[in-house]
């Protein structure tokens, strides 16, 4: 799945070798930079200013990855996640969907069928969509949720019980 994870933006002149693996080491600095940020970031004062200087380091890789990577790239994705993770806690529901709808499909397709990491992203949507009075797909996303939750955790844990209780409190 390698070229999956690391597919470049299918263009007319594609980038050169040379351009792929400048923008590869560019995504892993960037993503460094943005660990090392966000650490000092908290560590120092969770305000809203470096929380958006935080998004706006996102937003920029994003933008600039984006000209040679699809949005399936493992190092589009992990942009994408942080800014979501950022778009979260400043209660931007708008913003943490939008980026978690361009997440799910690539999630789907790298990590297997029962992943708790597609789970999660599920639950997280659902939940997203709940927020923002989206009932129908939140429950559809819900259920997607507990469906994988259910063949890894088994039908009886509690945070399936929980999840099912959020479906019907709504």
């Amino acid at each position: 799945q390698d070229k999956e994870k690391l597919e470049i933006c299918k263009l007319n002149d594609p980038p050169s070798a040379e351009t792929v693996k400048d923008m590869i080491r560019y995504a892993r600095n960037v993503i460094e930079e943005f660990r090392r940020a966000k650490h000092y970031k908290y560590i120092l004062c969770l305000t809203l200013t470096p929380l958006v200087e935080l998004l706006e380091i996102c937003e920029l890789s994003l933008d600039k990855m984006g000209a040679v990577f699809e949005d399936s790239n493992v190092y589009m994705l992990h942009m994408m996640y942080q800014a979501m993770g950022v778009c979260l806690y400043v209660q931007d529901w708008e913003g943490a969907l939008c980026y978690g709808q361009k997440i799910i499909r690539p999630y789907s397709k790298h990590y297997p069928s029962y992943s708790l990491n597609v789970a999660s992203m599920w639950l997280k949507l659902g939940r997203l969509y709940m927020a923002l009075k989206n009932r129908t797909a939140g429950v559809k996303a819900l259920k997607r949720a507990i469906a994988i939750m259910e063949v890894a955790h088994g039908k009886d844990h509690p945070y399936i019980s929980e999840i099912k209780k959020e479906l019907e409190d709504h």
